[in-house]
């Protein structure tokens, strides 16, 4: 390949990533108009005082809504039932903010996990072996967990649990190693309880146990330069990355603060996710009668979320290998994106009895687009180090050892079908003739 052809690529490359890039940034913008204002307040102050990317701040609250739902709200259209559990991966460089990000947004979290712990210190301290069960430990959220706590932990906390990692290079890591118990189980538990389906699990020598439904939700930072480990061993042929909400930062601030976030954004952050959570509370008490609360659409919100997976389906119909299987996940994804936002538009209210509008539907849409657009980044960008840094035939026998098929190797490379058939005739003629010798 010539060195003119080599910039060409480059160049296309560059040019395909920033219009993805400008169109994230526009559908950005209106998702910002249409926010309410206890979580616009925030996101603003958060940018100002800590240089939070306004992108990571909006995904990590997303987080902590979600994870404060639980099964507690769920809808049911198009003939399938969906709750609001989703899996956010925040990607950028090294001070970023990407931590703070989350800290900020999941703080009240945290703080409710610092007084159940205590409580549940206490009542340890009371328990008698002989009179009655041993005390429940109430979580909100976990990080850096054995998957054997996890799965304890959730059947412990049924309506929800959420796994929230500073760094989430580790766990994609291990959910890439076929010989890692704890990531095999991991990637099992995402790819099961994004569906909400049943955890079993059966042990030799101690408790087994069962949920007949499941409400995992995920957030982590992680470097730009490792976003390549998650579409590793099995991530990508598994569904694991269809599911997963990515987002790059676009909204950097360059300019230092002297102040800190208002105390009364905070408050009313943390308001509108206490008012969420008490209804959760209310239904995880043993004397009450009703669990699940069904959220209903106005006829408008159908019609319109029914136009708008439609459209998805015959979207998915033309789209190329790995977009296809992703916009089949964004058929799923949008439900529980209509979830989280009826959720965030009246946590302020205090009530969650009025019907599901259309404003509400085109906000989880341009939600869904947001992070279908920053997902084609994600492509762009592992496609450019791929082309940078490894030739074809070194790409394919990495694919050879990985059992990755041909038609994803024709998407990164962007190759043709035949070209990459007869590749990787060659490559795994050459790799037999090697061993051998």
């Amino acid at each position: 390949m010539d060195i003119n052809k080599i910039k060409e690529i480059k160049d296309s490359l560059k040019e395909f990533h920033a219009t993805d890039s400008s169109k994230a940034s526009g559908c950005f913008d209106k998702i910002i108009d249409l926010l309410p204002k206890e979580f616009t307040f925030l996101l603003e102050e958060s940018h100002k005082h800590k240089r939070i990317p306004k992108e990571f701040m909006l995904s990590s609250m997303l987080f902590a809504v979600s994870s404060s739902i639980g099964t507690t709200f769920y809808i049911e259209e198009l003939g399938f039932k969906n709750y609001g559990n989703l899996y956010f991966a925040i990607i950028g460089s090294r001070g970023d903010a990407k931590s703070e990000a989350i800290k900020v947004a999941t703080k009240k979290l945290k703080e409710l996990d610092d007084v159940y712990y205590q409580n549940y210190r206490e009542e340890l301290t009371s328990y008698n072996k002989e009179e009655g069960q041993e005390p429940k430990r109430k979580h909100l959220l976990v990080k850096d967990a054995t998957i054997e706590a996890v799965q304890r932990i959730h059947f412990d906390n049924p309506k929800s649990l959420g796994i929230c990692q500073d760094e989430l290079f580790t766990l994609i890591d291990k959910m890439g190693n076929p010989n890692s118990r704890d990531g095999v189980k991991y990637r099992e538990l995402f790819l099961e309880g994004y569906n909400n389906s049943s955890i079993d699990v059966a042990r030799i020598g101690s408790e087994s146990f069962r949920m007949t439904e499941s409400y995992p939700t995920l957030i982590g930072g992680i470097q730009t330069q490792f976003i390549d480990k998650i579409f590793g061993k099995g991530n990508l042929e598994s569904g694991f990355v269809d599911r997963l909400l990515v987002v790059f930062p676009s909204t950097k601030n360059l300019v230092l603060s002297r102040g800190s976030i208002s105390e009364k954004a905070i408050e009313n952050y943390n308001t509108c996710l206490g008012t969420i959570l008490s209804y959760k509370n209310q239904s995880e008490k043993e004397d009450e009668p009703k669990k699940e609360f069904q959220i209903e659409f106005s006829d408008q919100a159908k019609d319109r979320l029914f136009q708008y997976v439609q459209g998805l389906v015959s979207a998915q119909e033309k789209a190329k290998p790995i977009i296809e299987e992703y916009m089949s996940k964004m058929q799923i994804s949008i439900h529980k994106l209509c979830i989280v936002c009826y959720m965030m538009k009246n946590s302020s209210e205090g009530t969650f009895a009025s019907k599901l509008n259309i404003e509400t539907v085109e906000l989880a849409i341009l939600l869904n687009e947001f992070y279908f657009l920053n997902f084609n980044m994600l492509l762009a960008k592992r496609t450019q180090v791929h082309k940078e840094l490894l030739p074809l035939d070194e790409i394919v026998k990495l694919a050879i050892k990985n059992n990755a098929e041909q038609k994803a190797v024709a998407e990164i490379t962007g190759k043709d079908k035949g070209s990459i058939s007869r590749r990787f005739k060659k490559v795994r003629l050459e790799m037999q003739l090697a061993t051998r010798k």
